[in-house]
């Protein structure tokens, strides 16, 4: 059966007619349900039909269209055109159409940062997966398959801030477990080019101790920079993995991170020219990982704790002392360090630039601010709500009739080694 002139015209019809209330949408999507394969075979054709329909009142049809029209590969030429009706059509959908084919709606996003992605130009995509996703979710609870796929394109084009605008969200509900690795990692990766380093390592810790029967690319490249960044946000790396960590995890990670476990027992003994030559070493496969600005940050941080002992020894140093005592090039140097760990707040200090002499200082915070007490304040109460809704959680599991069986059964294991075909490695 081909889609002719008149069929085409039904279709329109039906679209237009059946887009007012619930009832009608219902009919229609069990109409455009049963033209789907139809449709996707005339896909060609289709194209013309969506200038017939108004996205915002159309969104249901729209969408089964569009998603037909999409379905083959498309040149690049062609691809300009898709991405501005796709883009267009998430600003101005309906959100209870869209979630009417919810699976629809994500395929075509999907293939609208598979677009941008051939067009070379991800930030395109940004803005419009944000609005997706927001419309896609139910809560601000909810993971949903398109979270991965916005925070990929926030890394490749570097929107970092506008990455982080999702990761505050606090994730109660994931429908596939693939989704909460990509969003984790990928986050993380966002976390460290802004230089949250804590919030990066809660994200990471949680891919590199997730359930897992085989080791997968993702676990490993996490635990790599997991690594990294405790070493520049701690000072220190704990080669032990919890209890709660998957056999695979336990057994392999060490195997695949060798150079990294070398950095970490070279940062320990707070020799400068010991993890110098480490990193020298070791640099090509560094490199080879995208990691090696964040090594080089795990060698600017030694500079840093090296700094920090000293003021825990002496009330004032000279500049060339404190050069000499963590091997800087200098008091030039020694200065440009000091000052910028006064600026992030590592230590509390004053330079005299006369004399060239450092002066330490208590930390000025009397936790008696009103700031303070309110910023105290909002984080009792933060945790008092996770605290309940974990506490409901996990009766409403306890209770579970599925869960219950389940739990009599041998433990069911997901397999995660797919996720070597999805991009690890990252320049932040």
């Amino acid at each position: 059966m081909n889609l002719n002139m008149n069929s085409v015209e039904s279709l329109v019809a039906q679209i237009q007619g059946l887009s007012g209330n619930i009832a009608e949408l219902n009919q229609l999507r069990t109409y455009l349900k049963h033209s789907d394969d139809l449709l996707r075979a005339e896909s060609p054709r289709l194209a013309p039909v969506l200038n017939e329909l108004d996205p915002s009142v159309h969104s249901l049809g729209y969408l089964y269209i569009l998603d037909a029209c999409t379905s083959a590969l498309v040149p690049k030429e062609q691809a300009k055109e898709f991405v501005l009706h796709i883009a267009r059509f998430i600003n101005v959908c309906a959100v209870e159409q869209i979630r009417l084919a919810p699976e629809k709606f994500i395929s075509v996003c999907k293939r609208f940062k598979e677009h941008v992605l051939l067009l070379e130009d991800p930030i395109r995509g940004v803005a419009p997966l944000l609005t997706a996703l927001r419309k896609l979710q139910m809560s601000s609870e909810q993971l949903t398959t398109l979270h991965p796929e916005f925070l990929l394109l926030c890394l490749l084009s570097k929107c970092y801030k506008t990455g982080l605008s999702i990761l505050e969200d606090d994730i109660f509900e994931v429908d596939q477990p693939r989704d909460l690795f990509l969003y984790c990692y990928y986050g993380g990766l966002i976390c460290i080019g802004q230089k949250q380093f804590r919030k990066a390592l809660e994200l990471l810790h949680n891919v590199v101790t997730a359930p897992m029967s085989i080791i997968s690319a993702i676990a490993v490249e996490a635990y790599k920079k997991h690594i990294l960044v405790s070493l520049i946000h701690l000072g220190q790396f704990s080669t032990g993995l919890p209890k709660y960590t998957s056999s695979a995890a336990q057994r392999n990670l060490k195997n695949f991170s060798q150079p990294y476990l070398e950095l970490v027992n070279c940062y320990t003994t707070g020799n400068i020219s010991d993890l110098e030559a480490c990193v020298q070493s070791n640099k090509e496969k560094f490199e080879t990982d995208n990691n090696l600005g964040l090594v080089k940050q795990v060698v600017s941080s030694l500079y840093k704790r090296n700094i920090q002992r000293l003021t825990q020894t002496y009330l004032t140093l000279s500049l060339q002392d404190i050069a000499d005592s963590v091997h800087l090039n200098g008091p030039k140097e020694a200065e440009m360090h000091v000052l910028q760990m006064i600026q992030e707040g590592d230590i509390y200090a004053t330079i005299n630039q006369k004399d060239g002499m450092v002066r330490f200082l208590e930390d000025p915070e009397q936790y008696n601010s009103c700031e303070m007490i309110e910023h105290i304040d909002s984080s009792i109460q933060r945790i008092m709500m996770l605290s309940k809704k974990l506490t409901g959680m996990n009766e409403m599991m306890s209770c579970d009739p599925a869960y219950l069986g389940k739990a009599g059964r041998e433990r069911q294991r997901f397999d995660f080694d797919d996720f070597d075909t999805v991009p690890t490695k990252f320049n932040i």
